[in-house]
């Protein structure tokens, strides 16, 4: 039996959310539809793709392989699907987007790419930096478009935003960590080991307002800019790391193991979408751009 598009997408899901639990509800389905999904495509690759134990499942080394593999065919078939619009294809104009460091590697690369294929005649221009300067572009018409952190969006009443993906925080351990078998993380654990902090697009200053208001303080051993560096600093036992699920990778650039686990008490969630100022008439690039993006946001969905 050959494996199906709908298995794939319920395997890149539960990769993406580190839970069939979650994996469900983002899909609107029943948490057994998934359960099923999945060892259904285990016995058709006949390698496991997850490990299964009490606190749920993570993923191998070679369902980190396949998930590759997997996330090209959805987009392939997501391509496929525009590939018939000869005449927004032909369509010339030009694009301005802005993005902030947080998503900049982990939504936009995927979405530029599929945009550029369904549109080769359009010049895209893109631009990074924090929020509050991109929002000011847009305010003032030289963006077209973001694609942003908006869980802090500031000028509300000037901006229109939609959602493209909902990211919940998480606690980042290397393997053989104490706290990757304990059946509850409190914040008072993470308190108690040194963290390295990530110091963009406001993740600094959101895992600090939230540890304070939980009454904890905790031990900051390194500072960064770089996720790759958090990884790399989290996988050799330098701290742990609360960052959001969205950055999330099993593996560091060496090759290191780095565990993900939920923490007790209620954690924010960071919101990333596309922003852009309202009332505005959006040029035709830029509705299609919108439009991209949100089929990939309802491909993640189904």
């Amino acid at each position: 039996m050959a494996f199906t598009l709908r298995q794939l997408q319920y395997f890149v899901a539960v990769a993406e959310q580190g839970s069939i639990t979650r994996a469900a509800q983002n899909l609107s389905i029943s948490q057994s539809s998934v359960t099923e999904a999945l060892k259904e495509l285990e016995s058709d690759l006949g390698v496991e793709l997850f490990d299964r134990h009490p606190r749920g499942l993570s993923i191998t080394h070679n369902g980190h392989q396949f998930l590759r593999h997997a996330t090209k065919i959805l987009a392939t078939v997501s391509d496929a699907r525009t590939s018939f619009s000869s005449q927004r294809n032909a369509a010339g104009g030009t694009l301005n987007i802005g993005v902030t460091s947080l998503v900049a590697g982990y939504v936009l690369s995927d979405l530029l790419a599929r945009y550029r294929r369904a549109c080769p005649g359009v010049e895209v221009s893109a631009i990074e930096d924090n929020g509050g300067y991109l929002e000011h572009l847009l305010v003032g018409g030289e963006l077209d478009v973001a694609v942003m952190v908006i869980s802090n969006l500031r000028d509300r009443m000037a901006l229109q935003a939609e959602i493209l993906e909902t990211s919940p925080y998480r606690l980042w351990l290397p393997m053989g960590h104490p706290l990757v078998s304990a059946d509850i993380i409190s914040v008072a654990d993470i308190t108690r080991e040194p963290l390295i902090m990530l110091t963009i697009d406001e993740i600094e200053e959101n895992t600090g307002k939230l540890l304070t208001a939980l009454g904890a303080r905790p031990h900051v051993a390194f500072r960064t800019r770089s996720v790759e560096a958090v990884r790399s600093l989290v996988a050799t036992g330098a701290g742990v790391a609360l960052l959001p699920d969205l950055v999330y990778r099993p593996w560091s650039l060496e090759g290191d193991r780095i565990e993900s686990r939920d923490v007790s008490g209620s954690l924010p969630v960071v919101q990333v979408g596309m922003v852009w100022r309202k009332g505005s008439s959006l040029p035709q690039a830029a509705r299609d751009f919108v439009g991209i993006a949100e089929a990939m946001r309802s491909g993640r969905q189904r």
